[in-house]
């Protein structure tokens, strides 16, 4: 079944119309080139991009913003799957000293620069954050050990917490809630610059000589086009085109989100957990991150796992579940059962591939395709840069907010037998 959806104006939270005390913040403005040219006012290029998580929507979004003719083609809902499930935490320099860091330093200012243009602390969360680290062990008695909190920790985190240390500050990390941030952009994408969503299953791109020429979905419409980008998350492995060059595998987290019942005395720290169980083994490493909705969000306990066809059969581990209740009420005891109401129990599939370096560019032997997955637990943070360097790409055929080389799909060619497109 195929059919073409409005996307309605944002419903903001009541939570967010009411976020008090609000702090300003230093915007560092990147800006990718908005403006229409005359020939694409003319002649919009037409640019179909297949997925509806946050990498198809920042490129469907800044394409759509430079004059593309833009339809986005989603399985099954927009943000769905990890985009609307995800922490949303964000990191201006945690990527340093590796490929992903011009990426992850562009998109941290990039949100920045959205958040000033789109409102983002009421339109979807957007607030700069303190991030902690911390040492915690499960105990029958949850005091904290003496001597051990420190000015540092905030109150509502009582729990026996040592070693605490800052990681981030507020120059450096900040947050949005992730299915906001990604449905906001689709919305803005539709009602300003005339974006059309599609709810459909892809089954195939189609190529004539060597050059995209359309893309077909189940129940036989075919969707003509000038570009196709591939932003299929973690089923990116299901298109036999990708996975016939490269192999995307996908990781499985778990996370629950928790209504406390006095929300205004959780305070903006990110919490990044050494947690060591009561029974012994191996610690665990969630993470807290408490929300301007008044809700807090926690994930951890992730192994690879096959991605079934449907977003919507994706469903939590039960006993991956309870241990994040327990790390909850360990954490704080504002958190515990009967403090907390648990709004979500939930899972997600992240992409990554096999050498931890997502893959943008253009598919090769295929002009006019081009893929952009792969990008593990930092999709939300990159999700920006990388859909503006999409559509610079795209649309100018190089990149100039980020150079692209490194995440190129051409880094896999010799590597894999071809496959049949």
């Amino acid at each position: 079944m195929v059919s073409v959806v409005p996307v309605p104006s944002l419903s903001i939270s009541p939570f967010l119309r009411q976020t008090r005390n609000a702090r300003t913040f230093p915007i560092t403005l990147i800006r990718c080139s908005s403006s229409p040219s005359s020939t694409m006012e003319e002649h919009p290029k037409r640019v179909v991009v297949c997925g509806g998580g946050v990498i198809g929507v920042c490129t469907a979004y800044f394409l759509a913003k430079r004059g593309a003719a833009v339809t986005l083609v989603e399985k099954s809902a927009v943000a769905c799957a990890a985009s609307g499930k995800a922490g949303g935490f964000l990191a201006l320099d945690w990527c340093d000293r590796g490929a992903l860091s011009s990426l992850a330093r562009a998109s941290f200012n990039l949100h920045r620069s959205l958040a000033q243009e789109l409102d983002g602390p009421q339109s979807y969360g957007y607030r700069p954050l303190t991030t902690l680290g911390l040492s915690i062990t499960e105990t029958e008695s949850q005091a904290t050990p003496s001597g051990s909190k420190t000015s540092i920790v905030p109150n509502w985190v009582d729990g026996p917490v040592r070693s605490p240390k800052t990681i981030g500050t507020p120059d450096t990390t900040a947050q949005v809630h992730p299915q906001l941030f990604t449905r906001t952009l689709i919305s803005k994408a539709v009602e300003n610059y005339g974006a059309e969503v599609v709810i459909g299953k892809l089954e195939s791109v189609e190529v004539d000589e060597g050059r995209v020429k359309s893309v077909a979905l189940e129940g036989g419409r075919v969707i003509e086009s000038d570009a196709v980008v591939l932003s299929l998350g973690p089923w990116t492995c299901k298109l036999d085109l990708l996975s016939s060059i490269f192999r995307v595998h996908s990781l499985k987290a778990h996370s629950i989100v928790l209504e406390p019942k006095n929300p205004d005395a959780i305070t903006p720290h990110a919490l990044f957990l050494t947690y060591h169980p009561s029974q012994g083994g191996k610690p665990l490493d969630p993470e807290v991150y408490p929300r301007p909705t008044g809700e807090v969000y926690l994930c951890g306990m992730s192994a690879e796992e096959e991605v079934p066809d449907d977003p919507e059969q994706i469903v939590g581990n039960p006993e991956a579940i309870e241990v994040l209740k327990r790390v909850a009420k360990t954490v704080s005891s504002q958190l515990g059962e009967g403090e907390a109401e648990v709004k979500a129990e939930q899972a997600c599939f992240l992409p990554c591939t096999d050498d931890t370096v997502p893959v943008i560019g253009e598919v090769p032997g295929i002009r006019g395709c081009y893929v952009a997955t792969g990008h593990s637990c930092w999709g939300i943070l990159n999700g920006p840069a990388t859909g503006a360097a999409m559509a610079e790409l795209v649309l100018d055929g190089r990149a100039s907010i980020v150079d692209l080389s490194v995440f190129s799909p051409a880094r896999f060619v010799g590597r894999s037998r071809r496959g049949k497109v």
